[in-house]
C-alpha cells in the first residue's frame, strides 16, 4: 500500500520555481495513483487566485496546472482560512475548490498524512 504524501505550497506563484515545483510533484504523484493532498498555506495561497497576471512578469501561468490537479487524482486540496483572510482573498474569486481548513484543521490534516514535503 502507498504511502499517503501531503504536500503544502508556501510560496507565490511568481517569487521562483518553488511554487511549480510543488505542483510538479504533485502531478507527478498523481500520474502514479499515489494518495495526495495539497494544502496552499501562507503566501502560497496567491497561488489559487484567478487575478494573477503572469504575462507581466514574462511568467506561465499556472492555472493550468493548477485545473489539471483533479485529472490527475489530486482531489485533497486545502487551503488556510487565515492565509487567504490575511491576503484579502475570497474562496468564490480561487482557481479551485478547496475546503479551508482553521489551525485546528491544519493541525489534523497534517497529522492524517505519513510523509509531507513542504516547499
Amino acid at each position: 500500500m502507498s504511502k499517503s504524501l501531503l504536500i503544502i505550497s508556501r510560496q507565490p506563484p511568481w517569487s521562483g520555481p518553488t511554487a511549480r515545483e510543488a505542483l510538479d510533484i504533485a502531478l507527478a504523484g498523481g500520474a502514479f495513483d499515489l494518495p495526495i493532498g495539497m494544502l496552499f498555506l501562507d503566501d502560497g495561497v496567491f497561488q489559487l487566485s484567478t487575478a494573477q497576471q503572469p504575462a507581466t512578469l514574462q511568467q506561465k501561468d499556472l492555472g493550468a496546472n493548477l485545473q489539471a490537479l483533479p485529472m490527475f487524482g489530486v482531489e485533497s486540496l486545502y487551503a488556510s482560512t487565515r492565509s487567504l483572510q490575511e491576503r484579502g482573498l475570497e474562496q468564490q474569486k480561487l482557481h479551485l475548490a478547496v475546503e479551508l481548513l482553521d489551525d485546528a484543521g491544519l493541525t489534523a490534516l497534517v497529522a492524517r498524512y505519513d510523509q509531507v514535503i513542504t516547499l
